[in-house]
C-alpha cells in the first residue's frame, strides 16, 4: 500500500504537489492522472524518496522509502525508462542493481525473459530503441519481484503488442495482491487498465474513486436511440426540451439518434405514448479522455494561446509537455 498524508512540495514559490491525501491500496491498478505540469512526477518521486517534502508524508506498507532495509524487493519504479549507461548492456544494469540488493544472477536472467530481452542483453543499451529501453527499466522495477510498483508511462514507446502485454502485466501483479500505481498521459489505455483513478490538477487532488464512477461524473451523457420512425421520434424530443442529433445509419439498421436533455426511460415514455418502434436505447457514457478533459479544465497549466513566449523558462517544478509530469 502507498499512503500519502497532507503531502507538500513547493519549488521556489511554485507549489507542485499542495497538501495531497490519497491511499493506492493493493489487489487494483491504480492510475494516476493529471494535465501536464500537474506535480505526478513529483508525487512519484516524493513517494521514493528522490524529493523532500516541504510537508507531510509518504509511506509504503507503512514505512518510508528510506526506512526500507532492501528497497527494491518492497517497491519497484520505473520513472526514466532510460537512467542507465549507454556502454553498459541490460544484463550488466541488471546485475549491478541486484547486487546492491543482495539478489542472485537468475533473478536478473528471470527479469530479462520477463520483458523479452534475453537475446539482446548483452548488447549495449546505447543502440535500444525507446521501447527496449521502457523494458528494461520495467525489469529493473520487477528485479525485486516487489509488492509494491510505482510505473511513470510503462507503455511510451511500446508497439501495440507491447502496450498490450504491459496491460495484461499490471493486471496481472494487481490480481496477485499487489499494489500498482500507474502514471499514464493515454486515456484510452488507462480506460482499460485501471480499475481505479487518483486524479490531481496543479498539485491538488481532484478525485479518488473507480474509473467508472470518475467517468460517470461528466456531464457529457446521451443516449442512443434507433427507431424506423426517427424523424418523428425526433422532434417529440425536441418538444420535450431534449436535442436529437441524427446518425448515419449503419447497414441494415434503423435510424439512429444522439439524445441529450433527456433520460433514456423518459425517451422510452415518449416513444411508447406516440406507438413509435424503438430497436435500440441505450445510455452512453462520456468516455475516459472526454471526462478528464472535462473535470480537469480549471487545472491546466497552459491552455490554448498560453504558452510561455519562446525562449523564456518554463516555471520552476514543471516539465515540457509529454515529459511525464
Amino acid at each position: 500500500m502507498i499512503e500519502a498524508q497532507d503531502l507538500t512540495k513547493r519549488y521556489g514559490d511554485k507549489v507542485a504537489v499542495d497538501h495531497l491525501t490519497f491511499r493506492v491500496e493493493p489487489g487494483r491498478v491504480t492510475g494516476f492522472l493529471g494535465p501536464n505540469g500537474a506535480g505526478k512526477s513529483t508525487t512519484m518521486r516524493l513517494v521514493l524518496g528522490l524529493d523532500r517534502p516541504a510537508a507531510g508524508r509518504a509511506t509504503i506498507n507503512g514505512r518510508q522509502y528510506a526506512e526500507l532495509a532492501q528497497p527494491l524487493r518492497t517497491a519497484g519504479a520505473l520513472l526514466e525508462a532510460r537512467a542507465m549507461h549507454p556502454g553498459r548492456s541490460a544484463r550488466n544494469h541488471l546485475l549491478f542493481l541486484a547486487q546492491t540488493q543482495g539478489l542472485s544472477s537468475r533473478r536478473v536472467d528471470e527479469a530479462l525473459d520477463l520483458v523479452g530481452l534475453r537475446d539482446v542483453a548483452r548488447k549495449r543499451t546505447k543502440g535500444y530503441s525507446l521501447g527496449m529501453g521502457q523494458r528494461v527499466g520495467i525489469a529493473a522495477a520487477m528485479l525485486g519481484d516487489p509488492s509494491v510498483l510505482l510505473l511513470d508511462e510503462p507503455v511510451n514507446g511500446l508497439d501495440p503488442e507491447g502496450i498490450l502485454w504491459v496491460r495484461n502485466l499490471m493486471k496481472q501483479l494487481a490480481s496477485e495482491g499487489r499494489t500498482v500505481f500507474v502514471s499514464s498521459h493515454l486515456m484510452n489505455e488507462m480506460a482499460v487498465t485501471a480499475d481505479h483513478l487518483i486524479v490531481i490538477g496543479k498539485g491538488k487532488l481532484i478525485a479518488d474513486c473507480s474509473t467508472r464512477e470518475f467517468i460517470s461524473r461528466s456531464s457529457e451523457k446521451s443516449v442512443l436511440v434507433r427507431s424506423p420512425d426517427a424523424g418523428r421520434l425526433a422532434d417529440l424530443i425536441a418538444a420535450e426540451g431534449g436535442k436529437a442529433l441524427a446518425q448515419q445509419p449503419s447497414d441494415g439498421q434503423a435510424a439512429a439518434l444522439t439524445v441529450t436533455g433527456l433520460e433514456a426511460p423518459r425517451i422510452g415514455e415518449i416513444a411508447a405514448g406516440n406507438r413509435i418502434v424503438l430497436h435500440e436505447l441505450t445510455p452512453q457514457l462520456a468516455s475516459l479522455e472526454e471526462a478528464f478533459l472535462e473535470l480537469t479544465a480549471g487545472s491546466v497549466e497552459y491552455g490554448a494561446g498560453e504558452m510561455p513566449a519562446a525562449g523564456a523558462p518554463a516555471p520552476a517544478g514543471t516539465t515540457a509537455p509529454g515529459s511525464g509530469q
